[in-house]
């Protein structure tokens, strides 16, 4: 996997105030309010907000990177790997130097052809950790996001949809 580095978040992380529709998951363990970074729909084919978001995480990696990588749970990891496949593709990012790796907790690959086409159409080439739940209701999901990077590292763990908490026994690295 080669070398870790520990940088500075200078500047904080990104912040997007779209406040959370629905029922959450989190009731009872985090009082709300809860946000979300885009709205999608039962089939996870048609999205609210997200060209207004993909926007947003573009303006602050240029004005505020560069960046060598980027980390993202559930949302966050989804929409990280397609600024990465869209940034390989020349979408986004154009005048970003390539971002180098990738850690996903609970991620998932968008659905919606037209985004698919671009953002997975070839493997990604970024470095890549994927941390896949057990438990998680995004289990399936999270496999298929791994399967569109070159040579992921996947660490699995008996946990699910949840940042894990990792000790010699609760994972499995596998390749």
């Amino acid at each position: 996997m080669g070398s870790f580095y520990f940088c500075s978040l200078r500047d904080g992380f990104p912040r997007w105030n779209i406040s959370g529709g629905g029922k959450s998951d989190i009731e009872g363990i985090f009082p709300p309010p809860y946000f979300e970074w885009f709205q999608f729909n039962e089939d996870f084919t048609e999205y609210t907000n997200l060209e207004q978001c993909i926007t947003h995480l573009c303006d602050y990696i240029t004005t505020k990177g560069p960046f060598d990588g980027l980390l993202g749970f559930s949302q966050g990891a989804t929409l990280s790997a397609l600024l990465l496949g869209y940034q390989a593709q020349g979408k986004v990012l154009k005048d970003h130097p390539p971002l180098k790796f990738f850690v996903s907790i609970s991620g998932s690959k968008f659905r919606k052809p037209n985004i698919c086409e671009v953002a997975y159409k070839d493997p990604i080439k970024a470095k890549s950790v994927h941390f896949i739940g057990a438990k998680d209701w995004l289990k399936l999901p999270s496999e298929e996001l791994a399967a569109a990077f070159e040579n992921p590292l996947i660490v699995r763990h008996p946990q699910g949809h949840t940042v894990p908490r990792l000790d010699e026994t609760a994972v499995e690295p596998t390749t």
